[in-house]
């Protein structure tokens, strides 16, 4: 099995970026939205354009009323980041660490998603990063989904 980080890696920039009151181009922003692993989760409530929407307002500063509820909790999630910087590390340092290859055929892609834990496509499965859960009281690079360990959960879920 492969993990995938590619959006993960961009969003610590935007993250990144936004706490220090920098500005994000349209351009990087759109690159997000456009991004094929992004795109695989998209539906009628959640699209490019709410991911636009959404980065693009956190990144001016202007006030964001989403349209769905996908939309909002997109926007709170990624404010969450923004604000609890030392949490999302808690987080990418383990992610990056971790070793899913023994665990069979497919993929393993961890995005910054909204209401839905995750989605599961052909070999593919999508996970929201902002489901997984750190081990804040022990300090260790222990990550959990649904109070699950995280590689435990990733083979229940993909079937093996």
């Amino acid at each position: 099995m492969r993990k995938s980080l590619d959006v993960l890696e961009s969003m610590i920039y935007y993250w990144n970026t936004v706490a220090e009151k920098e500005k994000v181009s349209e351009q990087f922003i759109d690159f997000i939205s456009q991004d094929r692993g992004m795109k695989a989760t998209y539906d009628e409530n959640f699209d490019s354009e709410s991911v636009r929407k959404v980065l693009s307002a956190i990144s001016n500063v202007e006030p964001f009323i989403g349209k769905t509820l996908n939309e909002g909790k997109f926007w709170t999630n990624n404010m969450w980041m923004i604000e609890k910087m030392d949490y999302m590390n808690m987080i990418i340092n383990p992610l990056k660490r971790l070793s899913v290859e023994d665990l069979g055929e497919g993929q393993v892609v961890f995005l910054p998603l909204q209401l839905d834990l995750f989605y599961k496509k052909d070999n593919n499965l999508y996970i929201n990063f902002f489901m997984i859960e750190p081990d804040e009281i022990n300090g260790t690079d222990k990550l959990t989904i649904e109070g699950v360990e995280i590689k435990e959960w990733i083979k229940k879920n993909m079937g093996k």
